[in-house]
């Protein structure tokens, strides 16, 4: 059963295994966005930390989704 899954990210030195904690998971995409934000918000989290919301099938998928290394976009002339 899919879900959106809520995550702190830590960040590390080397961003070879990115540290992250579980926060919640939602059946409905408003009530994950809404709980990020509170999130973000809340000055007892490290202000360093991500706050991420992702949709997965189960919590190792978005675990290893989240893990995944994605090149920066290339930007073209035009959208400088």
């Amino acid at each position: 059963m899919a879900a959106y899954f809520v995550y702190k990210i830590s960040p590390t030195v080397a961003n070879l295994v990115k540290p992250m904690d579980l926060l919640g998971d939602f059946e409905n995409y408003k009530e994950a966005r809404s709980f990020a934000r509170d999130q973000r918000q809340d000055p007892a989290n490290d202000p360093l930390d991500t706050i991420k919301v992702i949709f997965a099938d189960n919590p190792l998928d978005a675990e290893e989704k989240l893990s995944e290394f994605r090149e920066k976009p290339i930007m073209k002339e035009w959208e400088k």
